[in-house]
């Protein structure tokens, strides 16, 4: 990236720079995704400096925090992510080098465009559930609208700003219940932002688009976004950002599947009635086992991960309290790694979680 230095600000950190004369100054989007890791993404980047790579996997993109910190350091980024609402993030704001969506094109999007074609599903399906019924049908014009753009990367910030309006005005900003009466219930409350529960679905998304375009930005360098299995990915890299679903010291897992379906539910519209578990109360997608969110399979992935591609740097984020242990995690490096090393940062409360004293470690196999 030559003669070109990319500013990447964070909330409560000091922003990513290096040398050069002109400077860009880029924000990436707040998130109430669990898991994210926007707060630590600076100090994930800083605790590589000193190694030489230039192209970069990041193995579970998710909300594509640490791939925006690593783009904005003039790396080649591939995302990938098993969920196709996450690759949809990955498209806007990391493969993504110019466009932007107009933000007066939310003021639209309640409205059926020309060439859409408006299914009701949502409607039919989820009354009562998530969103009231008047939301239910703003959801199924405004999913109609998206799905017909025919920009790539305008239709990625679209699926972005949509999803992020979604968890915004959820309770816990997840679809893992049937809750919506505690947004609409009259009573006294103590948690919860009520002002953001009734805030519009068109506030919302005008919002959401306006601060994904305030983080798209041209590295000089390409960037792609993949859509599936990290062992799956095919090429080789430098280096290998693994930050896989958390298992925490009972043996449960994060499942961001069933956490988030809703959203699954919305990009892949022509296949949601199909993969509905109708047996359940919040009508989520039918589970399927994830390995990686198993105790009793997670290390046996770990390994294949690390022997896949132990040709490349391997930097694996992790938590201190997790399964399997930092050390076994260290052990399974180091059968393919000769040098490897593990740094904590400070104590970090990760969102949505009230566990504290939990530190993020960064294991990093060299040779």
């Amino acid at each position: 990236m030559s003669g070109r230095s990319i500013q990447l600000e964070f909330e409560g950190c000091a922003p990513v720079s290096g040398g050069g004369e002109e400077r860009t100054s880029f924000q990436f989007p707040p998130t109430r995704y669990q898991g994210s890791k926007r707060k630590v993404a600076r100090s994930i980047i800083e605790g590589l400096k000193h190694l030489d790579y230039h192209t970069v996997l990041d193995a579970f993109g998710g909300t594509g925090a640490v791939s925006h910190a690593f783009k904005a350091a003039g790396k080649s980024v591939t995302y990938n992510d098993i969920l196709a609402f996450n690759h949809q993030v990955g498209l806007a704001l990391i493969e993504n080098p110019t466009v932007r969506l107009p933000p007066e094109s939310s003021n639209s999007l309640g409205r059926l465009r020309e060439g859409a074609t408006r299914d009701d599903f949502i409607s039919r399906t989820f009354s009562g559930i998530y969103f009231t019924d008047e939301e239910n049908a703003w959801l199924d014009t405004a999913v109609a609208n998206v799905r017909a753009m025919t920009g790539r990367y305008s239709r990625a910030i679209a699926w972005f700003a949509l999803i992020q309006a979604a968890l915004a005005k959820r309770p816990y900003n997840l679809f893992h219940r049937r809750n919506l009466y505690m947004r609409t219930a009259e009573v006294a409350r103590s948690f919860g932002n009520k002002a953001s529960w009734d805030r519009s679905f068109e506030e919302h998304f005008r919002r959401f688009v306006l601060q994904a375009n305030a983080a798209i930005f041209d590295s000089g360098v390409a960037c792609a976004a993949l859509c599936g299995d990290s062992l799956d990915v095919q090429g080789d890299f430098d280096l290998v950002y693994i930050d896989p679903p958390y298992i925490n010291r009972n043996g449960v897992g994060v499942d961001y599947r069933d956490f988030y379906h809703f959203l699954e539910g919305m990009v892949r519209f022509d296949d949601w009635s199909g993969l509905l578990d109708r047996g359940s109360r919040h009508l989520r997608l039918a589970r399927r086992r994830d390995p990686w969110s198993d105790a009793a399979t997670c290390r046996e992935k770990y390994r294949r991960l690390f022997d896949r591609f132990r040709g490349s740097i391997l930097a694996l984020s992790y938590r201190s309290d997790g399964i399997p242990s930092v050390d076994e995690l260290q052990s399974m490096m180091a059968d393919v790694k000769r040098r490897v090393r593990a740094t904590q940062d400070g104590e970090y409360q990760y969102a949505l979680s009230t566990r504290r004293g939990t530190r993020q470690v960064l294991l990093v196999g060299e040779g």
